[in-house]
Formats: C-alpha cells, structure tokens, sequence
C-alpha cells in the first residue's frame, strides 16, 4: 500500500494540529496503520497505532490523553489529532501500515514519506 502523510508545520506550544495518511490500493481495512516519529538526531519512535476496523488504538505515553487516531476507512484515510503540543513533540512524522497490530516499526512494511511538525515554546 501508498501511503500519503500531510498536514504538518509550524505551532506554539499548546496548540493543535491534525495529521492525516491516505492510503491508495485495495484492502485498507486490513491495514493496522500507525504514527512513528523522528527528532533530530533520535531514532525514529512509535507513537499510536490504530486497527483496521478502527475499534482498538494504542499510544506512546508521552502522548496518551492528547493525541487522538482515528481513521475513516470510506476514504482510506487515518488522522492523528494533537492536541496540547509541546515542543518535544517536534519530529518528522510518518505514517505505516502493517498487517500486524504491533507498536514495533519492524512490523510495519509499507511508510509514508513523513510530514514535519514543529513546535516552538
């Protein structure tokens, strides 16, 4: 599967941003997809991952209870909400899918081209 990340840049500290993935191909409900991100200088770090049927989600704890995924399989799209940012929330962000429901990145085969965030405090 093609995956397409957008919708990151430039934020204060305490705002909002919403990123979105769509996915082009068949079968996208079968997909888990899932957020990683990089820093600069940092390895690149899991964040959420949500199921293909969009019933079951699971998050890093450096951002459980701000950021929300979810995802809309009528369009082969999953949005990750962040809200109350921070500027260690600065990173590229990228999207993946897997046909594993993992917060591994080795489960995860197919990755968007990443979309960057930047949060100034």
């Amino acid at each position: 599967v093609q995956l397409q990340a957008s919708g990151g840049g430039l934020v204060q500290a305490g705002d909002s941003l919403r990123l979105s993935c769509t996915a082009s191909g068949p079968y996208f409900k079968t997909y888990h997809l899932g957020w990683f991100r990089q820093a600069p200088g940092k390895e690149r770090e899991f964040v959420a991952v949500i199921r293909g049927s969009g019933d079951s989600t699971l998050y890093d704890d450096s951002v459980k209870g701000r950021f929300t995924l979810s995802r809309d399989n009528a369009k082969n799209t999953v949005y990750l909400q962040m809200n109350s940012l921070k500027p260690e929330d600065t990173a590229v962000y990228y999207c993946a899918a897997s046909s594993l429901y993992s917060r591994r990145r080795e489960a995860f085969n197919d990755w968007g081209q990443g979309t960057l965030v930047t949060v100034s405090s």
